[in-house]
């Protein structure tokens, strides 16, 4: 694997890492991570394009495909767009952040989700080691509030939690430690664009 080939960071920046099939990414996408440069003290988010999701048994669209429509939509010079879990063999989340730790000694990596990930998060792969591991940054929609704090990763390490304007220093924090951030979210979602038909892939136009 050629170095020129991976995402740039130096040591000591923090990097949020945003992963997912993108299947297809969308503004909701944009919005979240836009809102977690600024409430969680990054200094720049890598959208991690999956190969497949683990969890899910419908294959997504060509990686290619994928990754050309998230660099059109995703225009921000913070903001790196990658395949780099294919180019790892990674496949879960866990060793993801492994292979990232080994390739980047020095920059401190946050974990960014959406509310309804924290939810069922206790259903990941090794997921205690990925919370006393790195810090994890939550993102909440409207309906899924509830269900995630009272989720057993909520519960089990709620001591670790920064709230209020802590969560500003969750880059920094040493692990375990999450934020919760309650956010006005866009009511899109990929599953809803396959659906209606407006996603066919790298040129099709996205909301």
């Amino acid at each position: 694997m050629m170095r020129a080939s991976l995402p740039r960071a130096g040591r000591g920046q923090v990097v949020g890492l945003l992963g997912g099939s993108f299947d297809p990414p969308h503004g909701g996408h944009v919005h979240i991570t836009r809102a977690a440069l600024r409430l969680f003290g990054l200094d720049r988010v890598w959208w991690l394009v999956s190969p497949g999701n683990p969890l899910k048994t419908n294959a997504p669209a060509p990686l290619a495909e994928r990754l050309a429509a998230a660099e059109r939509l995703m225009v921000d010079p913070r903001v790196t767009v990658t395949d780099i879990e294919a180019r790892t063999g990674t496949r879960y989340t866990a060793e993801t952040i492994e292979a990232l730790m080994a390739l980047y000694p020095g920059v401190r990596f946050v974990w960014l989700m959406g509310a309804d990930n924290l939810a069922g998060f206790h259903r990941w792969e090794r997921w205690r080691w990925i919370m006393e591991t790195v810090p994890v940054g939550v993102l909440a929609r409207p309906e899924e509030r509830i269900s995630a704090r009272m989720s057993p990763a909520a519960r089990i390490y709620r001591e670790a939690r920064l709230r209020g304007q802590r969560a500003r220093l969750l880059g920094r924090a040493e692990a375990p430690a999450w934020a919760f951030q309650n956010l006005p979210m866009m009511k899109v979602s990929s599953s809803e664009i396959r659906a209606a038909g407006r996603w066919r892939g790298g040129g099709h136009t996205l909301p």
